[in-house]
């Protein structure tokens, strides 16, 4: 044998192009290309998926659980194992478990585990998402405003060395509590900057993306509304091209009509990419869990505090996926984009993440004719179901 093995599904989507009548040539975890049946080479193992379509993996932003964890409460390598495992069941095979706003020493300890996770390479780790605590209070959702507060410049230190150690930093801020200058040097330190849970507005929000944002956390949720006179961040995420922006695509955090306008309106090369926001309930049969000391409640699709207001998302990426295509009536490979290429892109990963190309890891998805997950692989080796 070669060493190599050729996977084969009936349609193969790259990331960007769909391939029929192909194989995935894979060796050592790493992909060597796409080419006709005809032009498999000899003495190759074959591996049939039996799937209608082999794709990229799922890239995931934005994380706070899943598997019964969440990464607040369980800040550990063992809690990032965790939330990776249970996602990667929907498809998912890079992901940035997301810390919610909580107390300065389980946020050292998120940063200690990420950069921890990093070196023992966990399957599916790509990062971490720090999601405050430098919000607005005025748009805190379900972060507890007593933990809310501005930037110090320890802060500042804290995340700038962080960055040298971690795979990926993303960090979701607010204008209210993040100064320009703070935001420059973030970006300038490789951390990627998310305007979020933030209630500025649209002139702000460019003053921002000028000095170095290049995301919006969950569009239209927790931010300053688009209006007559006033755009707010809704309407720079959209019409500033250098703003990607995350969605949430459940049919509870956003409206499908909302959906669709932002669609047809967003300028790029920023896209809209989709993130799951998912909470410790994926993977489980769980009905509520705790969140800084209060009960979140899981019911019919949604997850909310005691008052009805959301509180992350009861969503998977596949799950997502399957919505944009058919409850939107987007292109289901620009579906895919939205799930892999484009959030890669978002993050500065995407000549390793989000496409099935020479030289990129075999993370890859198997998918039936109902866009059910059938296979999931991570360097080449298959994670979901379990052999």
């Amino acid at each position: 044998m070669s060493g190599q093995t050729a996977f084969t599904a009936r349609r193969i989507f790259d990331g960007e192009e769909w391939h029929v009548g192909a194989a995935l040539l894979v060796r050592d975890g790493t992909i060597e290309g796409i080419v006709p049946f005809d032009a498999i080479p000899p003495n190759v193992e074959q591996s049939d998926t039996g799937a209608e379509i082999l794709a990229p993996g799922f890239v995931d932003i934005q994380v706070n659980g899943g598997g019964g964890v969440m990464l607040n409460d369980q800040p550990t390598v063992e809690g990032i194992e965790a939330i990776c495992r249970a996602h990667q069941v929907f498809g998912t095979t890079a992901l940035l478990p997301t810390l919610i706003t909580d107390l300065p020493d389980v946020t050292a300890a998120a940063i200690a585990a990420g950069i921890e996770a990093g070196k023992r390479k966990v399957a599916g780790f790509a990062g971490l998402h720090l999601e405050g605590p430098h919000l607005s209070i005025a748009r805190k959702g379900a972060h507890d405003p007593q933990l809310i507060r501005p930037m110090t410049e320890d802060d500042l230190s804290e995340l700038v060395a962080a960055a040298r150690d971690l795979p990926t930093l993303l960090s979701t801020v607010a204008p209210e509590s993040v100064t320009p200058q703070q935001v420059s040097a973030l970006a300038g330190a490789g951390v990627i900057v998310s305007l979020g849970h933030t209630d500025t507005t649209y002139a702000t929000a460019i003053a921002y993306a000028d000095a170095g944002a290049s995301l919006a956390t969950h569009l239209f949720n927790a931010m300053s509304q688009l209006t007559n006179r006033e755009p707010g961040v809704v309407g720079a995420a959209l019409d500033d091209g250098r703003l990607f922006a995350g969605l949430i695509a459940d049919g509870f955090h956003v409206d499908p009509a909302s959906i669709g306008v932002a669609m047809r309106a967003k300028r790029g090369p920023g896209r809209i990419v989709l993130v799951t926001d998912a909470m410790a309930t994926i993977g489980t049969t769980m009905t509520s869990f705790t969140l800084n000391g209060r009960t979140i409640h899981r019911r019919d699709g949604r997850l909310t505090l005691a008052d009805g207001t959301l509180a992350g998302a009861d969503l998977d990426m596949i799950s997502a996926v399957q919505f944009m295509h058919r409850r939107i009536g987007v292109e289901l490979g620009e579906a895919l984009r939205m799930a892999s290429l484009y959030p890669a892109q978002a993050i500065g990963r995407d000549a390793t993440l989000g496409r099935l190309v020479k030289g990129n890891a075999a993370d890859m998805v198997a998918l039936t004719h109902k866009l059910n997950v059938s296979g999931v692989w991570i360097g080449g080796r298959r994670v979901s179901p379990a052999t």
